[in-house]
């Protein structure tokens, strides 16, 4: 198999994925985040997805990963805002404050193909979120 630059193999295809949490509360800090990327890390081989960047404001992380085309998109998805929804409200008990109910996140979500503009600028938009 040939590998681009970054170890990828030349067939992934690159994503922009935005989660919001459930009514857009202000919960994520920067220790949140930082769990909330661990777990999409762990999951991530299980789907043939790779990590490549990574940002969050408080109500919204940014991620961007590449995936071999046979990956189902929704079903990593899924399985990644059940886990870190059900990990970050163990973890982190003063959420239930904020967000009362089961779930951490949306039920909707963002997901883009980055076929149209270079990974450097999305990695730059991505790194450049949270500034005010």
């Amino acid at each position: 198999m040939e590998l681009n630059s970054n170890n990828h193999s030349v067939f992934n295809i690159n994503f922009h994925l935005i989660l919001v949490t459930k009514y857009r509360r202000e919960v994520i800090n920067d220790e949140i985040s930082n769990r909330l990327k661990e777990i999409f890390k762990k999951i991530a081989p299980t789907y043939n997805i790779t990590l490549d960047e990574w940002n969050h404001d408080k109500d919204h992380i940014h991620a961007l990963y590449s995936s071999h085309p046979n990956t189902h998109a929704s079903k990593f998805i899924n399985a990644y805002k059940s886990a870190a929804s059900r990990l970050i409200k163990k973890e982190f008990p003063e959420i239930k404050e904020k967000l009362w109910k089961e779930s951490f996140w949306s039920k909707s979500f963002c997901l883009i193909s980055t076929g149209g503009v270079s990974i450097d600028v999305i990695k730059e938009y991505i790194k450049g979120q949270g500034e005010k």
